[in-house]
């Protein structure tokens, strides 16, 4: 635009001159014709090298205006790839924290399947010796006989409810456990607690019924079994467990600020558990002021 208003200008300046030229007296005319030739030629040249100069910058803001429009183009496109990837990351965040509570469930069933397994073994070499020291016994008569067992006159006696037994009935219930019969293994677990609150595989029963509550996306009764096994056995070695599932179970309940606070609990109680690495993951997702645990 500027180089245009400088072109008009000159052209303007130059016609003004070529006018003073022509209107000076004849008898100048003959004595000046040479400069006047002159000058015409010169300011034929600078009009030459204004339109050059027109055209080169026409050109140059072309360039420009196209350097211009690609680099936003390109901005535009990178700005779309970030979010892009943003997305996916958050999704991946959320299959692995998924994986990891599926893991860290699993890997808590096999170490009670491999404790039933010892238990079992136990229960087979006690057998053994039984049917080895009855096979010893086997030709000795009985010391006296049990006078007036089913005689006439004598009333049978009521049945007596049997206390169902500790390692079994909570070995069962791992068992149904694992293979996801979580009915089933939900009552041999209840059975545990109520027989045997006291016992320290009534907190592991606690800590299965909250697995199960989790598994089946109850998280609210998940909180309150993860609570009471917390509570009743501190200091249980399915705590971390616990903890990490507690708090995941309260932000599945949108209760965000619970939820952190029981991730940082469990970094500050237990720092070197796997359950504490994960926490430590969710924590980071949630917000990076969280990742440590302060």
């Amino acid at each position: 635009m500027h180089t245009r208003t400088f072109r008009n200008r000159f052209l303007a300046v130059a016609v003004t001159a070529m006018a003073l030229v022509s209107l000076s007296t004849p008898a100048r005319a003959s004595s000046t014709s040479n400069e006047l030739v002159a000058l015409q030629t010169q300011v034929q040249q600078l009009l030459d090298m204004v339109q050059r100069l027109q055209t080169t910058m026409d050109t140059r803001f072309a360039v420009l205006q196209h350097l211009a429009e690609q680099t936003a183009d390109s901005a535009n496109q990178m700005s779309a790839t970030v979010n892009t990837l943003q997305q996916k990351i958050a999704a991946q965040n959320d299959t692995t924290n998924g994986k990891l509570d599926t893991t860290s469930g699993q890997v808590q069933a096999l170490n009670d399947s491999v404790d039933e397994l010892k238990s079992r073994i136990a229960k087979l070499d006690k057998t053994i010796q039984d049917m080895q020291a009855q096979l010893q016994n086997i030709q000795a008569p009985p010391v006296a006989a049990v006078a007036g067992a089913g005689g006439p006159g004598v009333p049978g006696a009521p049945p007596v409810a049997q206390t169902p037994p500790l390692k079994d009935t909570y070995q069962a219930g791992v068992r149904d456990f694992n293979a996801a019969k979580y009915d089933v293994a939900s009552d041999e677990f209840q059975d545990v607690i109520h027989y045997y609150s006291k016992d320290d595989l009534a907190g592991d029963a606690q800590f299965y019924l909250g697995e199960i509550a989790y598994l089946q996306k109850n998280y609210a009764d998940a909180v309150k079994d993860y609570t009471a096994m917390l509570d009743g056995f501190p200091g249980s070695a399915k705590a971390p467990a616990a903890e990490l599932h507690k708090g995941m179970s309260l932000l599945k309940l949108g209760k965000r600020e619970a939820g952190i606070t029981e991730l940082k609990l469990l970094v500050r109680r237990h720092p070197q558990t796997p359950e504490a690495t994960q926490a430590r993951t969710r924590l980071a997702t949630l917000s990076p002021t969280h990742s440590t645990g302060r």
